[in-house]
């Protein structure tokens, strides 16, 4: 993999200062709003702030729309009026036209690029917030996408992410009840990260070897000589978006469920990583039900301790153990943990692990409209640490929650029915988490994959 993009690439302050202008304009002018009503006494209206953000935000494009979506599917990150807003945003950006990427391609692989390729489709097969993707055929004539980075995306990221700073503000604003900083941390690391696709490809390795002896489970090969750090080269997989398949039998429904299961929490509890974007576009489905797992920008490596509090917590509520849930907690990250706080988290902690403490086949909300699921849970957790003072969640916690509601989001989709406790004890057969930092560090070193900010 080469890197010939010249230095036009890099995080230029002319760029940055014009995409603060763009985003910050209308988010600043709402923060100092909000901040006014504070001032003077007045009770923000929470559901008017909410769409008066979404408008500001309406209108751009690029990492900003990405940070958007991450925010409504984090919980707490932001109140619940912002989440629905948010999570109405576009975060497809309009594809750029052909003599642009014809710039783009020349930057990345050189003058004469297009003699690299049989043939490369003119018009984007997708676009997305940070790049899209062109249909390609190799010189062998195999079936390509090309993957390829948006320009100035450095610039637009670390401005983006400043102004993602004024929007966490405005939620301080509104509500002290979780302390937003090291979901902001953990934010800021994770995006920086998807604008590297040298690292994407590493994560694509990675996924590919933990996967190798699964069948059900195809994972894009990366064609390292066409591919750069802002351009990335690889086989193309054929099928069809998920939700094409809410109206299949059960069965076959269920069949999906089982290995999108397996591709999410396989690789967590033997080598503590995760998909860490639960967007249903992430993933197809093939002929046989297998599924292509698709996009590894955002990839979270826990460390060992973490993956084993998860593991630790599973089995402290199984047993109805107090302390050792408390335990878990610290393992985990939480700091200035109360008998009060703990009993709050449990709330939480039972509606995720809910389906696998429950040895029976079931659905995933198991009679909860799909509209209702995880709410009531939500704001009583809210309205509890709203009496206990800010609490603080570690940053793993934040993509670790993201990938759980996700993946249930895509259960509740397809109506599967299964036997989760089944499913998640078998991934967790023979935990050793000493075996599992070994497992990881080998199978970090042989993919390549970088240490994680």
């Amino acid at each position: 993999m080469s890197d010939k993009t010249p230095d036009v690439e890099k995080n230029r302050l002319g760029q940055r200062m014009k995409r603060y202008a763009q985003v910050g304009s209308g988010v600043g002018g709402l923060a100092a709003k909000v901040a006014g009503q504070r001032v003077f006494g007045m009770t923000p209206d929470n559901d008017k702030t909410a769409r008066e953000l979404k408008q500001a935000l309406g209108g751009l494009k690029g990492p900003i729309m990405k940070v958007a979506q991450m925010l409504a599917t984090v919980p707490d990150a932001v109140p619940a009026e912002f989440a629905i807003e948010l999570s109405e945003l576009q975060s497809a950006a309009p594809p750029m036209g052909w003599p642009f990427v014809k710039r783009r391609m020349r930057a990345e692989l050189g003058a004469g690029w297009e003699a690299r390729f049989e043939n490369f489709e003119r018009e984007a097969a997708a676009a997305a917030s940070l790049g899209q993707v062109h249909r390609a055929v190799s010189l062998e004539g195999r079936p390509l996408a090309a993957k390829l980075q948006y320009p100035d995306m450095q610039s637009a990221v670390e401005a983006d992410l400043n102004q993602l700073g004024i929007v966490f503000s405005i939620h301080r604003r509104l509500d002290q009840t979780v302390d937003t900083r090291e979901i902001y941390a953990e934010i800021r690391a994770r995006l920086v990260e998807e604008l590297d696709y040298a690292r994407e490809a590493a994560h694509m390795r990675l996924y590919a070897d933990i996967f190798k002896s699964e069948p059900r489970i195809a994972v894009p090969e990366v064609i390292d000589d066409l591919s750069t750090k802002r351009l990335l080269t690889m086989n193309w997989l054929d099928g069809q978006p998920i939700l094409k398949f809410r109206e299949h039998k059960l069965a076959e429904r269920n069949a999906i469920a089982e290995v999108m299961f397996i591709a999410w929490w396989n690789p967590f509890n033997r080598f503590g990583v995760i998909h860490g974007d639960p967007h249903l576009g992430n993933y197809t489905v093939r002929k046989d039900l297998g599924i292509n797992l698709l996009d590894y920008g955002c990839i979270r490596i826990f460390p060992p301790a973490f993956v084993e509090g998860v593991v630790e917590l599973y089995r402290a509520l199984e047993a109805d153990d107090r302390e050792r849930t408390a335990e878990a907690y610290r393992r985990w990250g939480f700091a200035n943990l109360s008998n009060e706080l703990v009993d709050v988290l449990n709330v939480w902690a039972r509606f995720i692990y809910a389906p696998m403490l429950d040895n029976r086949v079931r659905s995933i909300a198991d009679g909860v409209s799909p509209s209702e699921y995880g709410r009531k849970e939500a704001f009583g957790v809210h309205q509890a640490l709203k009496k206990l003072g800010p609490v603080t969640p570690p940053r793993e916690f934040v993509f670790m929650d993201r990938a759980a509601i996700g993946l249930g989001g895509v259960f509740l989709h397809l109506g599967a029915e299964l036997n989760f406790h089944r499913l998640f004890n078998e991934a967790i057969e023979g935990f050793d988490v000493a075996k599992l930092g070994k497992r990881q560090a080998a199978a970090l070193k042989k993919a390549g994959v970088p240490a994680p900010a």
